[in-house]
């Protein structure tokens, strides 16, 4: 489509909604809060815009919520640590945006999740270990951003993980031993 504007906060009024798809337009400003009174609400899309602002923390309160894509936006600021709270979220896309800060440990409640995806944002400091509690992830990106310090072994739990993305960091140390877990072909300390 070709919408422009910002999203109407009114939007937060539709008690029933269940999936709210708005990616791929020229939606500009910043993502109403109000979205958060959404309880019913699966799936939410605002990818490919050009929403800028911050994450509000209050989309850590859609429990029903299965995907949320936000990608290729300008969106700034941190990841809001209450999207922990979103235990039945499969599908998480961050990436191609100006986040800045660190990833939250509250991350690793998502246990549902198959796919985390935080490419190309501005994120800094390390890994954090509890990322090694989704069991379920089958996809962890996190290339181009300002990450440091080792890879945490725990990833070495992610039993079921087809994509590891970690270009582009300021990394160190070696491969743990743990990720030969996952695959034959890494060269562990």
């Amino acid at each position: 489509n070709g919408l422009t504007g910002s999203i109407p906060p009114e939007l937060g009024n539709l008690a029933n909604l269940e999936w709210l798809s708005l990616g791929g337009n020229g939606l500009t400003g910043s993502i109403p809060p109000e979205l958060g009174r959404l309880a019913n609400l699966e799936s939410l899309n605002l990818a490919l815009n050009e929403l800028d602002g911050s994450i509000p923390p209050e989309l850590g309160r859609l429990a029903n919520l299965r995907g949320l894509d936000l990608f290729g936006n300008g969106l700034t600021g941190s990841i809001p640590p209450e999207l922990g709270n979103l235990t039945n979220l499969q599908h998480l896309g961050l990436d191609e945006n100006e986040l800045s800060g660190s990833i939250p440990p509250e991350l690793g409640n998502l246990a549902n999740l198959g796919w985390l995806s935080l490419g190309g944002n501005g994120l800094t400091g390390n890994i954090p270990p509890e990322i090694g509690r989704l069991a379920n992830l089958r996809g962890l990106v996190l290339h181009q951003n300002g990450l440091t310090g080792s890879i945490p072994p725990e990833l070495g739990n992610l039993a079921n993980l087809e994509v590891l993305s970690l270009r582009g960091n300021a990394l160190t140390g070696c491969l743990p031993r743990a990720l030969g877990n996952l695959t034959d072909g890494f060269a562990p300390c």
